[in-house]
């Protein structure tokens, strides 16, 4: 009972941290160019909207003056085109100038409440009759106040349908932004006749470093700085795996390998923002070998340290039997991961992403929450048998290798509890210039663990205080011995078999002999 109860909370704990792990990434994307493919608008209030998007941007810079983007900040509207239907044309009976009406709303969120008006206690975006002889607003159109702080904000950009024609032409212009703040674009039209319009262009969005969104932004020096911090690490494994080859293990090579995949994908990670700062968009092929190889790495960062944990070149020389079950697992974590990493990536998408895509995170976050349950399930194992045995150096070893997993496990709890409370506030007021820490976590406690097995396991003259030997392993197989046995069984299998060595040594001395011959006297 109580081992179900351990092994409750150990999926509990799995699944938590999993869930997190997975979720993170998914949060902190987005794009600076917004493609509008004949989208439509959804009916809210008494109005139509259309969300063109959202992002953190940075003020432009003092001397940002000139024909050049160079530390300019600005929202751009490229080729946006309204088209409404045909029945809503031929419902017009007259042929005015003007006969509807689409608005462009660039608005920062500490102004959002300056957005539409309260009508009965009710909350509404445009302007009626009865509320045009209350407040100051025009019927038919947003109800838009002006903040005193800030002559002109929040900005509306009027678009007109001309007579009777099907589409209206956006005129290409660029708002600057002068003031750092998360930033917020709608269209909204007013006129119930030009319900079924759809919008399509884009807009573009710039930072004055470059079309970086701001919460994406850091992260790029962040890449950068990790690439660095792979290729130092990787230099000093390299010299001591050279110093002392003769005496490598498999278990080296494996560790190896985290290290080269995790100085690809950094450095990968880094060269496709710097490219998308540059250009504004992100070239599919660039961006697929950056998730797939941070899929790799994720995978075979996970496979050693569940490797690591079952004693892998310690209490065993191979897997055995179950090294199917371990590749498998790790296959469906690359599938998942990998498809997970695509969706996040490709494609146009918002500081704030869309909540629905939350449902893609639930299979990674249960083979997350797989592979916690069986890492400390396969140390607890080892650590029994390390302390049966008396092999005090690779019980030592394995110690310190717990306590590094417990720091850690008690970091990602700590961390989970802040992530908790940053999502928890206000979702459209969060302290987005910071949320870029968020992710870079995540990568650090990777990097760190790492660390942590490259000193524990770095290559030395004398391997065998945790390489495994035929003395240490020869008596355990993991197959026979299963994840919930009881120390006791364990303990009749290392009874038994000092029962044969002992008896052994005895034939080898000539006592057993010697035993015969009272018997039959």
């Amino acid at each position: 009972m109580q081992q179900r109860t351990r092994s409750a909370g150990k999926w509990l704990l799995g699944f938590y941290l999993g869930f997190v792990l997975a979720i993170n990434s998914i949060i902190y994307a987005g794009a600076a160019i917004h493609e509008y493919r004949n989208a439509a608008f959804t009916p809210q209030s008494n109005g139509f909207f259309f969300h063109g998007g959202s992002e953190g941007l940075y003020a432009s810079h003092p001397n940002s003056e000139g024909k050049t983007n160079k530390g300019k900040n600005f929202i751009r509207f490229d080729s946006v085109t309204f088209v409404r239907t045909k029945e809503s044309t031929n419902n017009l009976n007259v042929r005015p100038q003007n006969t509807g009406l689409v608005e462009a709303i660039i608005f920062e969120i500490k102004d959002s409440k300056k957005i539409g008006a309260s009508l009965d206690k009710i909350d509404v975006i445009c302007c009626t009759p009865v509320l045009s002889k209350q407040i100051s607003c025009k019927v038919g159109e947003v109800i838009i106040q002006n903040n005193p702080d800030s002559p002109g904000w929040p900005k509306c950009i009027k678009t007109f349908f001309k007579g009777k024609e099907e589409e209206a032409n956006m005129h290409p212009l660029s708002v600057d932004i002068n003031s750092t703040g998360m930033y917020y674009l709608y269209f909204i039209y007013c006129d119930p006749r030009l319900k079924g319009t759809i919008i399509k262009g884009r807009t573009i969005w710039r930072n004055p470093e470059g079309y970086l969104p701001g919460k994406m932004a850091p992260l790029m020096s962040f890449f950068g700085f990790m690439s660095l911090a792979y290729l130092a690490l990787g230099l000093v494994w390299f010299l001591r795996f050279v110093k002392f080859w003769k005496d490598i293990i498999q278990l080296h090579y494996h560790i190896s390998a985290v290290i080269a995949l995790g100085m690809c994908e950094m450095a990968i990670w880094y060269f496709e923002y710097a490219n998308f700062n540059y250009t504004g968009s992100r070239p599919v092929g660039v961006t697929l070998w950056a998730v797939t190889f941070a899929a790799v790495k994720k995978t075979v960062s996970r496979l050693l340290l569940l490797v690591v944990s079952m004693g892998y070149g310690v209490l065993r020389p191979t897997l055995g039997g179950i090294t199917s079950k371990v590749l498998l697992l790790g296959l469906i974590y690359f599938v998942a991961s990998e498809a997970l990493g695509l969706v996040e990536h490709l494609g146009n998408i918002n500081d704030f992403s869309d909540k629905t895509k939350l449902i893609l995170v639930l299979p990674v976050t249960f083979l997350n929450a797989c592979f916690i349950l069986w890492i400390f399930s396969s140390l607890s194992m080892t650590l029994e048998k390390l302390q049966m045995r008396r092999s005090m150096a690779k019980l030592e070893l394995y110690r310190k290798f717990t306590n590094s997993l417990a720091v850690s496990v008690v970091l990602s709890i700590a961390w989970i509890g802040y992530e908790l409370y940053f999502n928890a506030s206000d979702s459209v007021s969060e302290p987005w210039e910071i949320a870029w820490l968020i992710p870079a976590f995540w990568n650090l406690l990777a990097f760190a663990l790492l660390i942590v097995i490259c000193i524990l396991w770095a290559p030395t003259r004398n391997p065998t205080r945790y390489a495994y030997t035929e003395e240490a392993g020869a008596d355990f197989d993991e197959e026979g011995v299963s994840l919930t046995s009881s120390v006791a069984n364990i303990s009749d299998m290392v009874e038994r078999k000092e029962r044969k060595a002992s008896t052994a040594t005895d034939r080898v001395l000539g006592l057993g002999d010697d035993l015969e011959e009272d018997k039959q006297v």
